[in-house]
């Protein structure tokens, strides 16, 4: 992969590609990084965990999830939140403990992948059998 580098205000080639398949993923649905790797035909997960880190708070990150469906370190409640809003589903229960990051609770993947069919809002884009 290229270096993130370029013109102040100028998203490096690959971080717009990344950040367009995060904002086309359907509420209630989730990518993981390297399922989005794959889509594109580029980079791994690494990559697009770098892109996501660096520029992803104008996408819905929280659709964007590690492969093992942990919810984020340090954003967990945060993501908790929109995934009851968005009806995405979750595995294991949440502790009571207010404040405090809900302990086993992790994304049920096996319900809530999203492989870029034709379901979703870029339908078009094509390649809609990969992940």
């Amino acid at each position: 992969m290229a270096a993130m580098t370029g013109p102040v205000g100028e998203l490096p080639e690959y971080a717009e590609k990344v950040l367009a398949v995060a904002e086309g993923i359907p509420p209630g649905r989730v990518m993981t990084y390297g399922d989005i790797a794959e889509w594109l035909g580029e980079g791994g997960p690494r990559q697009v965990g770098r892109v996501m880190a660096l520029y992803g708070g104008a996408v819905p990150w929280w659709r964007v999830v590690r492969a093992d469906g942990v919810l984020l370190p340090g954003h967990e409640l945060r993501a908790l939140e929109r995934y009851r809003e968005e009806g995405t589903p979750l595995r294991g229960t949440a502790g009571s403990v207010p404040g405090r990051a809900p302990e086993g609770v992790r994304i049920d993947l096996r319900r809530a992948r999203w492989d870029g069919d034709a379901d979703g809002p870029d339908a078009g884009r094509g390649g809609g059998d990969r992940v």
